[in-house]
């Protein structure tokens, strides 16, 4: 027996919305997933289809004939997802295969074909953040919150825009196989972080610094990889070579944080993720962390999320 996974695409499909799921779920069966996966790239007709970079991907199977049983049906966004949407050809066979498979899922705008199958109604569902509030405006009956980098609503999943497929298809994997095998793939694929799915779009780990800043980017690097040591705004300064009120002025400026605020909130998002991924114990999550006593990350679970850490725990999971 096989998991077979369908992804939909089109021409104007984004390249890697496809990429990180076929990608994920191949490592996820070489690693040992069983049943294994087994993706097939469905498109209109079987045929190739040309991305938004231009690269042209040959179709696997055509998605107005395809009668094989599905594991999953999911549905890849990209430039060209509101023409897609307007198909009728694409709308009536993606919703014709989700009617028999046990999961559908969308990546980005994917999730615009979705609503126009009728299958997101009523759902709470998310979208790249840029497109959300059009398709809120589109399909009023869809619950839109363009927050979370992924979203499930029963037998349906839709996630952010393009990187988020791999948090996405991580996500589906454990739900498959378990935490293990998912953290065994994530480390594989060498993320820095398994977000959670209610982990914002425009988070500390997303919505980096000016790139222009070397002296920025550089002391970001340096917080997000060593949060558990010492991290005082001269420390700091010292390893990218500015002085402490030079590296305050640049953080301000480019990131909207002090040095300090900005390594409490990348140290508590890190926490967030250890919180709702593994059952550590919150002190050991806390000295992990950098935020080292199990009261100073309730005092900053309080100020970030308005929940002490045991109840995120719980939230969390309860989503899931």
């Amino acid at each position: 027996m096989e998991r077979v996974v369908a992804v939909v695409a089109y021409d104007g499909a984004e390249l890697l919305d496809v990429s990180c799921v076929t990608s994920t779920l191949h490592l996820a069966t070489q690693l040992g997933g069983l049943p294994p996966y087994r993706t097939v790239l469905l498109t209109p007709g079987g045929a190739a289809i040309t991305c938004d970079s231009g690269l042209v991907l040959g179709g696997q199977g055509s998605l107005q004939r395809w009668t094989e049983p599905l594991d999953t049906v999911l549905v890849a966004g990209g430039l060209g997802h509101e023409r897609a949407a307007a198909d009728p050809l694409v709308v009536g066979h993606v919703r014709r295969l989700s009617a028999v498979s046990r999961r559908v899922a969308s990546v980005c705008t994917g999730a615009t074909v979705l609503a126009a199958t009728g299958l997101l109604d009523g759902r709470r569902v998310t979208t790249h953040w840029r497109y959300a509030d059009r398709l809120a405006e589109q399909y009023p009956q869809v619950h839109v919150d363009p927050v979370p980098i992924y979203l499930r609503d029963g037998n349906v999943w839709t996630s952010a825009g393009v990187t988020s497929a791999l948090d996405l298809t991580l996500a589906l994997v454990e739900e498959d196989h378990g935490p293990a095998l998912a953290h065994r793939v994530a480390r594989g694929l060498v993320t820095y972080l398994q977000r959670p799915g209610d982990q914002a779009q425009m988070s500390m780990f997303t919505a980096g610094p000016d790139p222009r800043r070397d002296a920025v980017r550089a002391a970001t690097a340096l917080v997000t990889a060593h949060l558990d040591q010492p991290l005082s705004t001269h420390l700091i300064a010292s390893e990218v070579g500015i002085s402490p009120r030079q590296l305050t002025r640049l953080f301000v400026e480019h990131t909207g944080r002090t040095p300090a605020r900005y390594v409490r909130r990348a140290r508590t998002e890190a926490a967030a993720h250890l919180i709702a991924r593994t059952d550590l114990p919150v002190a050991t999550v806390a000295r992990r962390c950098g935020l080292g006593t199990a009261e100073t990350l309730r005092q900053a679970f309080l100020a970030e999320f308005g929940v002490p850490p045991a109840r995120y725990r719980r939230q969390v999971r309860q989503a899931s």
